[in-house]
């Protein structure tokens, strides 16, 4: 069974205090919320805070990004224990801002994913395709192109609990998304992929998430489809109201 995963991301917002006003408000909306997971992941600064207001509720803390080193001469940056100690259970690895603005490569998101692997945080491995990879019908080559290189050599036993979420450049933060059957087919390719490199068993366990402009309005019709199990939210997941709604509209669809 794929249980439903919803994933904030909040990128650069929110500061400790505002964050906070976030988890007292959004902890009362999910309190009694079992039939999807829900997980949150601020800012760094403010990620100890929030996983200490979600203790005992439904929600789970995220990082955003971690280095592959677990200490050394790199500033301004945050390792896998760091995270785990500050209360995470995810980290969110090879986001497309983390591609296009900072220069992440394939290879940085497969020393990323064993990093939080070897530290027993559960990678959330974004993958997905430009609007000029779409419109060359590369979407494809694409995906298999990074889920190869960010992947290979994985065990089915380390993918135990990995989460890819694939999030086609074009739809985020520019109010289109994917529609459903797009989604689809993108997911059963990646979901097929992923056969061929974690093993079949593992492949089906794993939970494939759409992000991309996702809004109240427009997941419910892809979280029907058979290969969605959830969806990494950007700017809806501000308001504790919206992602709340995001998250009901999850509910009930483990296949």
């Amino acid at each position: 069974m794929r249980t439903p995963l919803v994933v904030a991301n909040w990128k650069m917002h929110k500061t400790v205090r505002e964050a906070l006003a976030f988890a007292v408000d959004f902890r009362q909306r999910v309190a009694d919320r079992r039939d999807v997971d829900i997980v949150v992941a601020p800012s760094f600064t403010a990620l100890h805070a929030v996983a200490g207001a979600f203790v005992d509720t439904p929600v789970r803390v995220a990082g955003q990004n971690l280095h592959p080193e677990p200490h050394g001469a790199f500033t301004g940056e945050v390792s896998a224990g760091m995270l785990k100690e500050a209360g995470a259970t995810f980290v969110i690895i090879g986001h497309s801002e983390r591609r296009q603005l900072f220069g992440d490569t394939d290879e940085a998101v497969k020393a990323k994913v064993r990093a939080a692997v070897g530290a027993e945080l559960i990678p959330i491995v974004c993958v997905g395709e430009t609007l000029a990879e779409r419109e060359a019908d590369q979407t494809f080559a694409v995906l298999d192109r990074q889920l190869e290189a960010g992947l290979n050599g994985l065990s089915s036993t380390q993918a135990r609990g990995l989460v890819v979420a694939y999030e086609p450049v074009w739809a985020i933060g520019t109010g289109q998304n994917a529609t459903p059957a797009q989604a689809q087919e993108a997911h059963a390719r990646i979901r097929q992929r992923l056969g061929s490199i974690i093993g079949d068993t593992a492949a089906k366990r794993c939970r494939i998430l759409y992000g991309g402009s996702v809004k109240p309005a427009n997941i419910a019709s892809l979280a029907e489809q058979s290969d969605v199990d959830g969806a990494l939210i950007g700017g809806a997941s501000l308001d504790a109201a919206s992602f709340a709604q995001i998250v009901a509209k999850n509910a009930g669809t483990a296949v």
